[in-house]
């Protein structure tokens, strides 16, 4: 664990407090003794710098957040002349939305509706800027007093341009149980579809509580999205509109082609309920139906159980070259 304590001095910053601590890395609120600006630094912890795995996951997240310049990213800032290895970060007086869900359990839909434009737009910007965050979820977003929102950790975020094949990407299916898209589950790399099925995924939850997808663990949960169809929104949650249920449902479409091909187009239905025509949907009829074929069942664990050996015997063949 990192040793820096409130009245420490990294560099030009002053050490405040300690405000979170991971697995990982501890973020500190610090002052920029140059400007008097309130920043975040966060600091990994060594055994995360010996690591190459997590190494490249911080790495990544600070060359993302120095090139991405949008109100609802969380800004990195760039200086070369640091001592030692942490990201500096624009400091957000604000709660992450699973704080939000876990008080409130759900959010009435003119909030719910509200904040999923805000990340749609921010979407939107980081897609047209050839990245993908493929780790959407409440704890990576962060939302103000006056319900502006940030996007924070681009961990496991893909960028156009970047290496197709890396130990990150290998040593965790991308994204989360709860919140990952259909074609991820698949193994899939993804593109910015991937995001709004997941920004689906999140808009289920705040209006009704729950995630769309259930299971004993994550591999069921994550299978269940690919047989299964959730319970319709309006079962839930009697006070969404037929419209917005429709929304829902283009966001969740299961095979990517038949999603909105934009996160623009998503906030632009968000904003325009009244324009949005409701489809009879074969999903509102038989989501009662639960699907566990065991063969299917069968190969998809075998497929997650076959990624710790793919793992190890790339590293395997990486050391024999080195």
């Amino acid at each position: 664990m990192t040793s820096l304590r409130a009245g420490d001095q990294l560099d030009h910053y002053r050490i405040e407090e300690l405000v979170a601590r991971s697995g990982m890395a501890s973020i500190f609120r610090a002052t920029d003794m140059r400007t008097g600006r309130q920043v975040a630094i966060k600091v990994p912890h060594p055994e995360m710098e010996a690591d190459p795995v997590l190494f490249e996951r911080f790495k990544r997240e600070a060359e993302i957040g120095e090139k991405l310049d949008h109100p609802g990213v969380m800004k990195v800032f760039s200086d070369p002349d640091r001592s030692r290895v942490y990201m500096v970060m624009e400091w957000i007086d604000g709660r992450l939305l699973r704080v939000i869900l876990h008080e409130q359990k759900k959010l009435d839909a003119e909030r719910a509706v509200r904040l999923a434009i805000a990340i749609a737009d921010t979407l939107d910007y980081i897609h047209r800027n050839g990245v993908v965050h493929r780790d959407l979820k409440p704890e990576n977003i962060m939302v103000d007093a006056e319900g502006h929102i940030k996007l924070i950790d681009f961990g496991i975020a893909g960028q156009v341009g970047a290496r197709r094949l890396t130990f990150a990407k290998l040593s965790q299916i991308a994204g989360t149980p709860d919140y990952i898209s259909p074609e991820q589950v698949k193994g899939k790399r993804g593109d910015g579809r991937s995001d709004i099925y997941t920004l689906g995924v999140m808009l289920y939850e705040m209006l009704t509580g729950k995630t769309p997808f259930m299971g004993g663990n994550p591999f069921a949960i994550m299978n269940d999205r690919l047989v299964n169809n959730p319970i319709p929104p309006r079962e839930a949650n009697p006070e969404i509109s037929p419209q917005l249920q429709e929304v829902i449902y283009r966001a969740l479409e299961r095979e990517p082609q038949n999603r909105y091909s934009t996160a623009n187009e998503f906030a632009w239905d968000l904003e325009h309920l009244d324009q949005v025509g409701v489809e009879d949907r074969p999903e509102l009829r038989n989501w009662k139906q639960r699907r566990t074929p065991w063969i299917k069942r069968v190969l998809f664990y075998a497929a997650m159980a076959l990624i710790p050996v793919v793992v190890f015997g790339l590293l395997l063949l990486v050391a024999r070259k080195g």
